[in-house]
């Protein structure tokens, strides 16, 4: 049975957005806030961590290529997203 694999933003302390994905966020999310050695490297010592939104992205294929998607997105763009104004289809 395939895993549901969720894709997720988190935001740093200076405003910067981190697109990642994951099987379970909240866990995930704990990682980065832990920092290493799980946590991503990116966001080590940028903390406070929120995490902003996370949406179900399907198969682990269909969330990396969401993720790519995402984070090729203008920082404007995905405000929208965490505002619900623009959704993860509209590209596709």
């Amino acid at each position: 049975m395939a895993e549901n694999w969720y894709l997720y933003l988190v935001r740093t302390a200076s405003g910067s957005l981190y697109t990642g994905i994951a099987t379970d966020v909240e866990r995930r999310f704990a990682e980065h806030q832990a920092g290493a050695p799980k946590g991503a490297r990116s966001l080590r010592g940028k903390g406070p961590l929120t995490l902003e939104f996370h949406v179900p992205a399907g198969d682990r294929s269909r969330a990396s290529r969401l993720e790519w998607q995402v984070k090729r997105w203008p920082k404007v763009r995905k405000e929208a997203l965490i505002r619900g104004v623009v959704r993860l289809e509209d590209d596709a």
